[in-house]
């Protein structure tokens, strides 16, 4: 219950939920058309939904920064890679031996440990996201054929109720503020005032 009084809306928190939910739409918007055989159509949606992952994944990198830079920038990359070479496989079939799920798993994963560590969300978000790396990365194993339906639903739950955790309440600005001063000092450097916890939309 304290989460709930204490977590703060904050602009950038919810540009992240935003963004999340307008990824998710417009993902489900392109396998439909996929399913109706409308394949240029697809491919262009899935451009668009790899476009807005990319971008959470930039925000993400600032959000948890104080965190841990190092692994908050190491999640940045793989999931950059994971779009990168997503978009590329659209068009060209020059990578069909690398499944997505090798760096999107990991990058849940890592989410997860930094929502775990850090003071300015839910903990019970950061354990729901890191099953669900865990979850990608069995998906990967033979063990898959077994769990596919169980990992599936525990992915979309985690990533689903981070998202709307962001939307409705944020992060708990006091607490992401307070870890950012005790950053070591070579480290801030501020992100647009545009991103940042505590800037008001004009």
């Amino acid at each position: 219950m304290k989460w709930i009084k204490a977590a703060s809306g904050s602009p950038r928190g919810r540009l992240i939920g935003v963004i999340y939910l307008l990824y998710f739409l417009i993902a489900i918007f392109a396998e439909v058309l996929g399913k109706h055989g409308l394949s240029s159509f697809s491919n262009v949606t899935n451009v668009i939904s790899y476009i807005l992952y990319l971008t959470l994944s930039f925000l993400f990198f600032f959000l948890f920064r104080p965190v841990n830079r190092l692994i908050s920038l190491i999640a940045a990359i793989l999931s950059a890679a994971g779009c990168v070479i997503g978009t590329i496989g659209l068009f060209y079939a020059v990578t069909p031996q690398i499944n997505l799920l090798w760096f999107f798993g990991p990058y849940c994963l890592l989410i997860g440990y930094l929502i775990l560590r850090s003071t300015f969300l839910p903990r019970i978000l950061g354990f729901l996201m890191t099953l669900a790396g865990i979850g990608w990365l069995v998906y990967l194993s033979p063990l898959e054929k077994h769990l596919v339906l169980y990992i599936e639903i525990l992915g979309i739950l985690a990533e689903a109720s981070l998202m709307l955790w962001l939307i409705v309440k944020g992060v708990n600005k006091l607490r992401w503020e307070e870890a950012f001063r005790i950053m070591p000092k070579s480290l801030h450097y501020r992100p647009p005032a545009a991103l940042t916890p505590n800037s008001a939309p004009h």
